[in-house]
């Protein structure tokens, strides 16, 4: 009996590193405590209707990231690739649950000083390489193990998502994708070019009135979340 017990007591010990390894900010809390990092974030400038600029919400970042730890594809060796990075939300959200560095792409000059403020803000500076410039064909990003990105929805520009959705196949390792629940073309894309799309969660997501032309205060709309990985 002594020695079950002490082999119990083992196991759970050996649960508690490898949660504490995945989790720093521990297992109990580590959604809410997330949330709560992520909410306190400099918010995105959002100046730039061509390039469909919206905030995202602490807590949607943070189920977003949570649930990519939950497929396993965050390990303390990963190095991750925030696409269109905006403040570096999701980007930070990866580093604060446990990947190794994240390099940030972003075109706004003023969402990286942001960014670069934001990562000074949660003491990660060292694990975060800020890359300010535009995502085209000519974007190389090597050496990555995860490649999480919002890209724009198209809203304003039809086909803007394109240039995010090809870099991922361009560096062909798993991504996860926060795209409007109401895009038809996410999973023919991916999966016309041999890639496996899965649509594994849908979110309320709000969007502010941050330009001239929008009428309302604030709107709702869905977001989901894809995992994509090459076959």
């Amino acid at each position: 009996m002594e020695l079950f017990r002490n082999q119990i007591i083992c196991l759970i010990v050996i649960s508690i590193k490898v949660i504490d390894m995945y989790y720093p900010l521990g297992y109990p809390m580590r959604l809410r405590h997330l949330a709560i990092t992520l909410s306190k974030l400099e918010a995105h400038p959002c100046e730039n209707v061509d390039f469909e600029q919206y905030s995202t919400d602490g807590n949607i970042a943070s189920q977003f990231i949570s649930s990519i730890v939950s497929f396993g594809d965050i390990s303390p060796d990963s190095v991750v690739a925030d696409l269109g990075a905006g403040n570096g939300i999701l980007g930070i959200g990866a580093l604060k649950v446990g990947a190794k560095k994240c390099i940030f792409l972003e075109v706004d000059k003023k969402a990286c000083e942001i960014l670069h403020n934001n990562l000074l803000s949660v003491g990660l500076t060292e694990s975060g390489v800020i890359i300010n410039e535009l995502l085209d064909s000519e974007t190389e990003l090597s050496k990555v193990d995860l490649v999480i990105c919002n890209p724009p929805w198209g809203r304003q520009k039809e086909k803007a998502d394109r240039p995010f959705l090809n870099q991922i196949i361009k560096n062909g390792v798993v991504s996860h994708l926060m795209h409007s629940s109401h895009s038809t073309h996410i999973q023919p894309f991916f999966e016309s070019r041999n890639w496996t799309a899965e649509k594994y969660g849908e979110l309320d997501f709000i969007l502010p009135a941050n330009f001239s032309h929008h009428r309302e205060e604030k709107a709702y709309t869905k977001v989901a979340f894809w995992r994509l990985s090459p076959n």
